[in-house]
């Protein structure tokens, strides 16, 4: 029978040490709200984020001074730094957004933090309309930092030690090694990113401004969009979300820059060198060809059969732009929520249901099962089926292209498998949990449970700043499992298992 070991006060403090650079990158993103707040006026907003950066940074300071980095990074560390990386980012980044009062207690703070972080969107703050510019500023940050992989960016900033980082990368639930070297890939990553944010920014402020916008308040408007979509967030400056706008252009560009949010970052590679082709032979881009035609399909077909709207124009406008924000794990709403209950039908929503599990792809800002996964299920029935009807003495080879042509192996299939129950299981576990406080049906705890739990932020109206506090909580641990694909999370269980039962190291 073998003992677990148990693990030592240098495992702890290197774990320590890790989490003291990642608070000091969430500190320094604190500091440009502040500055925000103080040119803006807003005294209050400015302090909370003052406060917020000093706890974050003095904390960091402790870790750093204290802490020892030296010993090397093992894939246990890596997954456990992550976990509560994402977990404390969370509780340190609400800690201004209570402080501003808008929100009813610190689990609300701690739900807009979580879902800010894990670019879902979902939002239970107060009057958002009349949020002041500092507050919309960081909720926005946020969703930029986790878009991008706020462990990945400040780690590659702040820590030395590409196999470090490697480490991390993986941990992370990115896959994907673009270059050669995790740092300069971490790199690229952040100039897809900035790239993205002057041209984004830029095409939707001359769609703001030929919309009647002044030009100071076409260019916050945009910036926030930005984030909100290349980062799949979905967090609106205004309540009504895309509705506000009115604006055929801006939703065009919105779902342009969906779209581009959604893509693998190795596909931005193939893309930034030339190399079309590779986008088109990858199956994650065939998996969500063919799904996302599918599910349009069943959109279009329901909005018709149900008379919700009368014109293509509407259609696509309302029912395709859903589609591509669920797809993409935007979240951006051009309808009222409850609209998808009482004017939809049942087949349009059934459609974005599946549209929101099956998210974006792998190692991209996009949530939901990712559709490797799912093309990966595909091809391994497809496998089975040739197996069964073939003779028994053939010798049945399944390949796919993903970055190169691949082998499907056992093990490749069930870990892929294994992932997509996982999430299944959530969500049904997210569904029931609502239906257990009698105020939903299971039409709108099932929407909501995978709309939360694939991280895409598209409402039906269960979430809300009344919404019980039970169902918040467990919504809060729904994103933390969903943005880290719950292999991080199972090993820091198992840690924290190892610490109260294992042998300790000689």
């Amino acid at each position: 029978m073998s003992t677990v070991l148990k693990p030592g006060a240098d495992d702890l403090e290197l774990i320590g040490y890790y989490l003291g650079k990642v608070l000091l990158g969430l500190g320094l993103v604190m500091l440009v709200p502040a500055a925000v707040g103080l040119l803006a006026g807003e005294w209050n907003s400015a302090t909370s984020f003052v406060i917020g950066a000093s706890l974050c940074l003095l904390v960091a300071a402790v870790s750093d001074a204290r802490l020892s980095s030296r010993r090397a990074l093992t894939w246990a560390h890596g997954m456990v730094i992550v976990a509560l990386a994402w977990l404390l980012g969370a509780i340190f980044a609400a800690i201004p957004m209570y402080l501003s009062g808008r929100f009813s207690d610190p689990l609300g703070a701690l739900f807009e933090a979580m879902s800010a972080l894990t670019t879902t969107g979902m939002s239970v703050i107060h009057d958002l309309d009349h949020t002041p510019l500092s507050e919309d500023t960081y909720r926005h940050l946020l969703q930029f930092a986790g878009g991008q992989g706020i462990v990945i960016v400040v780690l590659s900033l702040f820590a030395a030690g590409g196999a470090r980082i490697g480490t991390l990368y993986v941990s992370e639930a990115r896959d994907e090694r673009i270059l050669p070297n995790f740092i300069r890939t971490a790199r690229f990553i952040s100039a897809v990113a900035t790239t993205f944010l002057v041209l984004g920014t830029a095409a939707l402020w001359v769609a703001l401004r030929a919309g009647g916008f002044g030009p100071g308040r076409a260019l916050y408007h945009a910036i926030n969009l930005f984030f909100a979509s290349f980062d799949t967030g979905g967090f609106s400056v205004m309540q009504s979300s895309m509705i506000y706008y009115h604006s055929l252009s801006v939703e065009l560009i919105v779902m342009l820059l969906m779209f581009a949010g959604t893509l693998s970052f190795g596909l931005h590679f193939a893309l930034w060198n030339g190399d079309p082709r590779e986008v088109f032979r990858h199956l994650e881009t065939r998996t969500l060809a063919a799904t996302s035609t599918l599910f349009f399909a069943a959109v279009a077909f329901g909005l018709l059969r149900a008379g919700t709207y009368d014109s293509t124009e509407a259609v696509f406008r309302k029912g395709f732009f859903t589609l591509v924000s669920a797809a993409s794990s935007t979240g951006h709403q051009v309808n009222v929520g409850e609209t998808y209950l009482t004017d939809w039908g049942v087949l349009a929503p059934a459609a974005v249901v599946g549209a929101m599990a099956i998210g974006g792809m792998a190692s991209s800002t996009a949530g939901g099962i990712k559709a490797i996964r799912v093309g990966l299920a595909f091809k391994t029935l497809v496998h089975d089926i040739r197996r069964v009807l073939l003779p028994e003495s053939a010798l049945v080879v399944t390949s796919y292209h993903a970055g190169k042509r691949r082998i499907l192996r056992e093990d490749t299939s069930r870990a892929a498998t294994t992932v997509l129950l996982l999430f299944l299981v959530t969500h049904l576990a997210g569904a029931v949990v609502g239906l257990l406080y009698g105020e939903f049906d299971i039409t709108q705890t099932l929407f909501e449970s995978v709309s939360v739990g694939s991280n895409i932020g598209v409402s039906i109206g269960v979430v809300s700043p009344d919404m019980p506090n039970g169902l918040m909580a467990v919504y809060v641990v729904m994103m933390w499992l969903g943005r880290l694909e719950y292999v991080a999370v199972f090993a820091l269980l198992g840690y924290l298992f190892s610490l109260s039962r294992g042998r300790a190291k000689a």
